[in-house]
C-alpha cells in the first residue's frame, strides 16, 4: 500500500490490513473514529514513530500538554495543522517508512 487513496479505502475494512506497523494499525483505527483502540495501539510503545503518533492523538483529544510531551519524545513539535492534515501527513509518513523497510 503506498497512497493515501488506499489507505483510506481500507477503513472500509472490519480490520486493519496484516502487516501494518502500530503507527499505521493506530491511525487506521482513528481514521474509523475509534480513538482508544488507536490509543492503545501506540500507548505503551516508547519510540519516537510511535511518540508522534500519539502525540497527535492527545492532540486530537484536546490534551494539549500531554500532547506536546509526547511531541517532544518524538522530537517533533505541534504542527500548524488541521487535525485532518496532521493525520494525512502522518498516514503518508508511515507508509513511505513501512514500503522503504519491506
Amino acid at each position: 500500500m503506498k497512497s493515501l487513496t488506499d489507505f483510506e479505502a481500507s477503513l472500509n475494512l472490519e480490520a486493519p490490513i496484516s502487516g501494518f506497523s502500530a503507527q499505521l494499525k493506530s491511525l487506521w483505527y482513528d481514521g474509523k473514529g475509534d480513538w482508544h483502540q488507536a490509543h492503545a495501539q501506540v500507548d505503551h510503545l516508547q519510540d519516537q514513530a510511535s511518540a508522534w503518533v500519539h502525540a497527535y492523538l492527545h492532540r486530537k483529544e484536546g490534551d494539549l500538554g500531554n500532547a506536546d510531551y509526547w511531541y517532544g519524545k518524538a522530537r517533533q513539535s505541534r504542527p500548524n495543522l488541521s487535525l485532518r492534515e496532521e493525520w494525512e501527513r502522518l498516514v503518508l509518513h508511515f507508509l513511505r517508512s513501512d514500503t522503504l523497510n519491506k
